[in-house]
């Protein structure tokens, strides 16, 4: 089995942090394969470089030229889940609904604590639409911009650990999911902290994606995300420089 693992994205060593963190999570067999996007932002923080990561994330894996079994987003609350699974006929994972859905399997409510204030919208909206909102607590941030969380691990760890502690006090959580995938390798300390589940997006979504590709289930075409009708799309891709 072969699993494409997307960051969104353009730094590098998030698409290597979050390709290890998937490759300890997959079962033996699952080839593990992160892509970096060819344009976009260095980190995802807002509504217009999600929007961007989206259409870069889609064109990596179009580009990709081996056969692959599933797709993981791996940007928590970004949009673009829906166009690949228009494109694609194996299953598109997000990294938002699979930490969220695992969650519910272990607790009442969860919360999610992520990086910058502004990006808290932008998962509550993802929640919403991907109808896994009811039982979310509360989606908090830790005040760290993404790539903070590769500059000092042991201050991120802090902020995140102080948002998660007080989401399960003031909030009445019972799990915690980790709101960004530059996020996962920091599940363990956090549980330290806490005393309660935590969920990283990336490990959930391997082993939701490997469920499903066993279960020879992948995405139903019949509506919603049916194949795009074919047209004339004008000067897309761009020329390369």
């Amino acid at each position: 089995m072969r699993i494409l693992v997307a960051n969104v994205n353009t730094t590098r060593s998030i698409t290597d942090s979050i390709g290890r963190q998937a490759a300890g999570a997959a079962s033996p067999g699952t080839e593990i394969v992160p892509l970096t996007p060819a344009f976009g932002a260095e980190s995802v923080e807002g509504n217009y470089e999600s929007y961007l990561a989206a259409v870069a994330v889609i064109e990596a894996v179009r580009a990709h030229p081996e056969p692959f079994d599933a797709v993981i987003q791996a940007g928590y609350g970004e949009h673009g889940r829906e166009g690949l699974q228009e494109l694609l006929d194996v299953p598109v994972v997000d990294i938002t609904e699979a930490a969220a859905s695992t969650a519910q399997f272990l607790g009442r409510c969860y919360s999610v604590v992520t990086s910058l204030d502004r990006t808290v919208p932008l998962i509550e909206e993802r929640l919403h639409v991907a109808g896994l909102s009811a039982r979310c607590a509360s989606v908090r941030a830790s005040g760290l911009a993404v790539l903070d969380l590769e500059r000092d691990e042991n201050a991120a760890v802090d902020a995140i650990a102080e948002q998660a502690v007080r989401a399960v006090k003031d909030d009445r959580a019972e799990v915690i999911c980790l709101g960004c995938g530059g996020m996962s390798g920091l599940t363990e300390r956090v549980v330290e902290r806490t005393g309660v589940p935590v969920v990283d997006g990336v490990t959930a979504a391997v082993k939701v994606a490997e469920s499903l590709v066993g279960l020879g289930l992948s995405t139903s075409k019949v509506r919603t995300y049916a194949p795009p009708r074919p047209k004339k799309i004008l000067n897309w891709p761009p020329p390369t420089p």
